[in-house]
């Protein structure tokens, strides 16, 4: 069973590293990539993938808010939160808005695999 996942993040270094971790460690295909919030939304109402990979700071909407309106919108999508802030808040705030997992971007590729692979 192929699981599909899209990418959102606004720094497209960081996108192309994770494609092919996910790809040839994790057995994921990448369904799609987007570089911003309303863009990422968009594209898992038409690609439906089976996880969304959310940068918590994007332009226009932030991963938080793609959650919310994930969850109302297309509850089957479940989503990871990448993000650089450790703060309780943050965290909270992500788990309160649908994601089922946070991760930190300084921890390694492993946690992200594990992460996804859970959820």
């Amino acid at each position: 069973m192929t699981r599909t996942v899209l990418l959102a993040d606004d720094h497209r270094i960081f996108r192309d590293g994770l494609r092919p971790l996910l790809e040839t460690r994790g057995g994921f295909t990448i369904a799609g990539e987007a570089d911003n919030g309303f863009d990422a939304l968009e594209l898992c109402r038409t690609l439906n993938p089976d996880l969304a990979v959310l940068d918590i700071s994007m332009p226009g909407l932030n991963g938080i808010e793609v959650t919310r309106r994930l969850k109302q919108e297309a509850p089957e999508v479940r989503v990871i939160i990448l993000s650089m802030h450790s703060d309780r808040r943050f965290v909270l705030e992500a788990l309160k808005a649908g994601a089922r997992g946070y991760v930190l971007k300084d921890a390694g590729f492993n946690e992200l695999l594990t992460a996804a692979l859970a959820v």
